[in-house]
């Protein structure tokens, strides 16, 4: 009973993570898609590409953009 309840709790905490690390990225993805547009439009996603661009661009930036990614960087 004790192993069930082990793997209850690691579901939850891993699904709860899952949740939270989903809901930062749609935050950075609404904060971001003017910049994305104007900076890196043509960069297929995947790899890290995007957010790769971004940085580079990370001092013309709109202000929302440069919190969410410092806020990602700080993960």
């Amino acid at each position: 009973m004790f192993k069930v309840s082990i793997a209850i709790v690691a579901c939850v905490v891993g699904f709860s993570s899952a949740a939270f690390a989903q809901s930062q990225r749609g935050a950075m993805r609404e904060a971001c898609k003017a910049d994305f547009k104007k900076f890196c439009s043509g960069v297929s996603p995947g790899g890290g590409r995007i957010v790769e661009c971004l940085n580079k661009q990370h001092d013309s930036l709109s202000e929302a953009c440069k919190t969410a990614l410092d806020a990602r960087s700080k993960q």
